[in-house]
């Protein structure tokens, strides 16, 4: 089934009849950078869910640059403990700086984490989180399984290492020999990644749409051209900030937010 992606700049016809959501989902990757830093994005990310409508947190990854446990512990319930005191569903990923240390299972707790891969539901959201640091057989089986058997009607697919990316990075090449046909054939709407420090959004590719945003909080990476073969980079920033998911049965709403609550895309994806 077909996607349809439109930048919001040319729906006039929405911006005179918003729709109200019935899903908020925020997504944030690169952000554990510890201290007063990490403090100043939890708080804005807090400012921005009070004034929106917002029911999950989702990290992409590098969620804990300190490799530490108990600052990880600390940092976070700083940042961002209030996701959980408010009644969010917290859904954590692991990037490769969570992995370094016992394969980042001391994050599980915080975030929500059940195991290194799994999924969740949130309102008409299937979201179906994985760990892009070693993808094998068995993760492989268990993803194509659950995307062919969901009900949901918009699909959402959360993991650290990008597919596409024309940045710090060049994408990951094995994201896109082993994931991107499991995407393709099972209707996926849109998948999130972080690791590249900046924001990008690729044309849909097969129907899917790629949407990186590694801007949490530590040192942006440039822009860089993409290589041939690359679905076209429509949307790129060098800056901080996150993602804002809301989702109607008729159409998923993604918005890349500036640290200091500027939109730098806005953009829908269609049944």
């Amino acid at each position: 089934m077909a996607r349809f992606v439109c930048t919001l700049a040319l729906l006039t016809v929405l911006a005179a009849s918003p729709a109200r959501a019935d899903t908020g989902i925020l997504a944030i990757g690169d952000f554990g950078v510890g201290g007063e830093r990490e403090r100043r994005t939890g708080t804005a990310v807090e400012s921005f869910a009070g004034r929106h409508q917002v029911d999950a947190l989702v990290t992409l990854g590098d969620n804990d640059y300190t490799e530490l446990p108990r600052a990880f512990r600390a940092n976070w319930l700083g940042a961002f403990g209030w996701a959980a005191a408010d009644g969010l569903l917290v859904a954590g990923t692991l990037g490769n700086h969570d992995a370094r240390v016992d394969g980042g299972r001391y994050e599980f707790e915080l975030l929500g984490m059940p195991g290194r891969y799994y999924r969740r539901r949130v309102g008409d959201v299937a979201l179906f989180l994985l760990d892009s640091n070693r993808i094998g057989d068995v993760q492989l089986r268990w993803l194509d399984s659950v995307l062919a058997s969901t009900t949901a009607p918009w699909k959402v697919v959360a993991f650290h290492h990008p597919a596409f990316s024309c940045g710090g990075y060049q994408g990951d090449a094995r994201v896109r020999r082993l994931l991107l046909p499991i995407f393709e054939r099972n209707d996926v709407d849109l998948v999130l990644s972080a690791h590249d420090h900046n924001y990008q959004r690729f044309a849909p590719r097969r129907g899917v749409t790629y949407v990186v945003h590694g801007g949490g909080g530590a040192r942006l990476y440039p822009l860089t051209s993409c290589p041939r073969g690359f679905p076209r980079r429509v949307a790129a920033r060098k800056a901080h900030g996150w993602l804002y998911l809301y989702a109607t049965a008729d159409a998923l709403r993604v918005r890349a937010v500036g640290r200091w609550g500027g939109i730098h895309d806005d953009f829908l994806i269609y049944p």
